[in-house]
């Protein structure tokens, strides 16, 4: 009993970490690509354009590769069962 507690405990504390992992990747690649868009603004006179455009490209990459890997270990815990 006390080990199955233990194990879940544990499942649990990795699936925070894992959230929390992608947390800080979403953040900051987030600054990293509004950063290469401010300096690509800067040389060229385009501001706003590329800051807001990386940006969003930043968010949405991250995102979908989230949900990509969310959706892999759901089909993964279902082929367990």
């Amino acid at each position: 009993m006390i080990s199955r507690l233990n194990a879940q405990n544990s499942s649990t504390f990795n699936q925070i970490m894992e959230i929390t992992a992608w947390g800080f990747t979403i953040a900051i690649v987030s600054f990293m690509f509004f950063y290469v868009g401010y300096w690509i603004d800067s040389r060229y006179g385009t501001s706003p354009t590329f800051m807001i455009g990386l940006l969003m490209l930043a968010v949405f990459l991250c995102i979908g590769r989230f949900y990509w890997e969310a959706w892999l270990k759901m089909k993964q815990q279902q082929e367990q069962r």
